[in-house]
């Protein structure tokens, strides 16, 4: 930051902020160096990142333009189209965030609902569109302790075989529990955030939040964003959780799966899980037609 820019921030008041981006993926600042009235314009260019606005004032319009693409490596394209979610803070308080899809407003999550729980809300859109979140600040005699601040993910295609239970998403989601098919078992192996051959253990359900969580016992790791499956127990044998909704009815069975997913907000969300066997057979008819998208390694 220049030094300029340094001084002028430390003339503020003690716990003001100056507005900046920290990077191209999230954005922090404070409502106090904004003049009233004003709506302050912020554009993110990542797939996720967050944004933090202490003791919102005026309004922000907040661009996302994400650099994504959709397909097995070596194989990427364009998304048809684009999904966001947003997941709120804790202590979310002092503002309410509006969809606005070609200059239309839409209410996306209130100050209201925001401060029961965390929320999730997601949102599509085609590539012809434009939107943009539109947070406008809520009045209040004092605006200490209020920090309106959020995470988001962006994926290319994303709501074809995944939504969030608590999101509104206007595309009819019905399909989200069916099995999948030969072709999306093999572009979910290839593309997913983890690939997991396994067994489960147990499954638990949550009703509030209307989402089952399947313990699994990974037997083996064929890929994972991140360490979502760790070794645990005296055995090393690695094991995590895998979440989907709860009106799926998924229940415990024997033998071995394959599961796939995508990683949001930190947690690991299914997608496909057909039998291993199952699998194998998929795999090994499409290599000989030579139609698999990528190479999976078997045992």
């Amino acid at each position: 930051m220049p030094l300029a820019l340094k001084l002028l921030c430390l003339a503020l008041v003690d716990m003001a902020l100056c507005n900046y981006s920290e990077d191209q993926c999230s954005w922090r600042g404070s409502g106090l160096s904004q003049e009233s009235g004003s709506v302050e314009q912020i554009s993110l260019h990542c797939a996720e990142g967050s944004l933090e606005w202490l003791y919102p004032a005026g309004a922000l319009r907040l661009s996302l333009f994400p650099r994504l693409s959709t397909g097995p490596p070596g194989k990427e394209q364009s998304p048809r189209r684009v999904t966001a979610c947003i997941k709120s803070s804790s202590s979310f308080r002092g503002a309410q965030i509006y969809l606005e899809r070609d200059g239309v407003l839409e209410l996306l999550l209130s100050e209201a609902a925001a401060a029961l729980q965390p929320k999730v809300r997601c949102f599509s859109w085609l590539p012809k569109e434009k939107v943009a979140l539109f947070l406008q600040s809520t009045l209040h005699r004092d605006i200490s302790r209020r920090i309106a601040a959020f995470r988001y993910e962006l994926r290319g295609d994303w709501n074809s075989r995944f939504s969030w239970p608590s999101g509104n998403l206007s595309a009819d989601d019905a399909g989200t529990c069916r099995p999948c098919n030969n072709t999306e078992i093999l572009m979910a192996v290839c593309t997913s955030d983890f690939v997991i051959r396994g067994n489960i253990r147990t499954v638990s359900n949550n009703v509030d939040l209307q989402e089952s969580i399947i313990n699994v016992s990974a037997t083996r790791i064929h890929r994972q964003k991140f360490a979502l499956f760790q070794p645990v127990g005296k055995y090393g044998k690695s094991a995590g959780s895998i979440r989907t909704l709860l009106r799926c009815g998924v229940k415990p069975g024997p033998g071995s799966f394959l599961f796939t997913g995508w990683l949001h907000f930190g947690e690991a969300w299914l997608t496909c899980a057909p039998r291993y066997k199952d699998f194998r057979q998929i795999y090994e008819d499409a290599r000989q037609a030579h139609e698999n998208p990528c190479e999976v390694s078997l045992d």
